[in-house]
């Protein structure tokens, strides 16, 4: 009961994130949000806890009741335990939330950015048109007014994806002043609630940007005309933009390798390589924190290929347990089809498995 209720307050945050500003919630509550904390009100009464008083404080407790709380006791094979539904600082959807919210039949967040592609590749055709407006999403998105009058910019691009950005949110505002990492280049907020001021003391001060990963080496982007700027949907930047950087370095890997690979439908980030042996040799790009739920979503979706190399940032992968929880979390028959690797390791991997194949033979 309690991880399907976990399961259930990560759609409601990752939902309520879209429909409505997070500072304040009015009543009527949402549907959703009204059965959630319905759910976690008759939960605690059967546990013999206080239970939230609203759904303010219900986001409170998404911030700092983790997965592995009594309350829910999410098993340890499915999430960390130390994983929150709303970010501590930031007070927005974390991306693990964004994740459990995409675990289970309908695909939730992550099915969404999928079928916008596809839309997207209907309206293009396969090919290059489409290949140039997928770049173009997961290189931007964030765009600002002054950017369709800079070098490079595709009118013809413009016009088709435009649908795909919404003006900025009030709730990712400061002080009327959007602020970008400049690392992933997503949406980012401080702790206090203040613009930070420009100078070594920006990168020192509480940062949450949507990539949580990222170094604060620099000082954050400061957008102080919001209404001349639009952002991308949640779910593209989520689940396009922030593995792109990954994405293009497992590209430039092949590339220099010399291994010619092709673009395939379906997965978000998926390539199908040439010349690599007599079986179907795969690799689909992600970036995601959970390991296990990764390894759920690849078993779902019934890859084809005779092996499909799952490409995730170096940072990840050496994470401690990240990779045997990945593994652990797989079919025993999947386990040879698919191998966990990084933009780094991926020319190696693919070279050792056809050394294997060939041994084999």
């Amino acid at each position: 009961m309690g991880s399907e209720l976990f399961q259930e307050l990560a759609r409601m945050v990752a939902a309520l994130a879209e429909i409505q500003g997070l500072r304040s919630f009015a009543l009527p509550y949402p549907s959703l949000a009204q059965r959630a904390l319905d759910r976690t009100v008759m939960h605690c009464l059967d546990v013999g806890e206080t239970p939230p008083r609203s759904l303010p404080e219900l986001w409170e407790w998404c911030r700092t009741r983790p997965a592995g709380d009594p309350l829910f006791a999410v098993p340890v094979s499915l999430v960390t335990q130390g994983t929150t539904l709303v970010h501590r600082v930031g007070r927005m959807p974390t991306r693990s939330c964004l994740e459990i919210a995409s675990y289970g039949p309908d695909g939730g967040v992550a099915a969404h950015a999928r079928a916008l592609l596809d839309d997207l590749e209907a309206r293009c055709g396969r090919g290059e048109h489409y290949r140039q407006c997928r770049r173009f999403l997961a290189r931007r998105p964030v765009v600002h007014q002054r950017d369709r009058f800079g070098l490079g910019w595709n009118k013809a691009v413009w016009s088709r994806v435009k649908d795909l950005y919404g003006p900025l949110p009030e709730s990712l505002l400061v002080d009327d002043v959007f602020l970008l990492c400049p690392s992933c280049g997503l949406p980012a907020l401080p702790r206090d609630g203040a613009v930070p001021v420009p100078g070594p003391s920006d990168t020192d001060a509480e940062i949450w940007c949507e990539g949580e990963e990222c170094p604060r080496d620099d000082p954050l982007e400061l957008i102080r005309e919001p209404d001349h700027a639009w952002i991308l949907r949640r779910s593209l930047r989520t689940f396009l933009a922030l593995p792109h950087r990954t994405e293009e370095a497992a590209r430039d890997a092949l590339d220099r390798a010399g291994i010619d690979h092709e673009a395939l439908s379906g997965p978000l980030s998926a390539y199908r390589l040439r010349g690599t042996g007599p079986g179907i040799v795969d690799i689909q790009v992600y970036d995601r924190l959970q390991p296990a739920l990764l390894a759920a979503h690849l078993t779902d979706s019934a890859p084809l290929a005779d092996r499909t190399l799952v490409v995730v940032p170096d940072g990840l992968a050496g994470r401690d347990g990240y990779r045997e929880a990945f593994t652990d979390a797989l079919p025993a028959l999947l386990r040879d089809r698919l191998v966990l690797t990084t933009p780094v390791d991926l020319v190696p991997d693919l070279r050792r498995a056809r050394k294997e194949e060939k041994d084999d033979a």
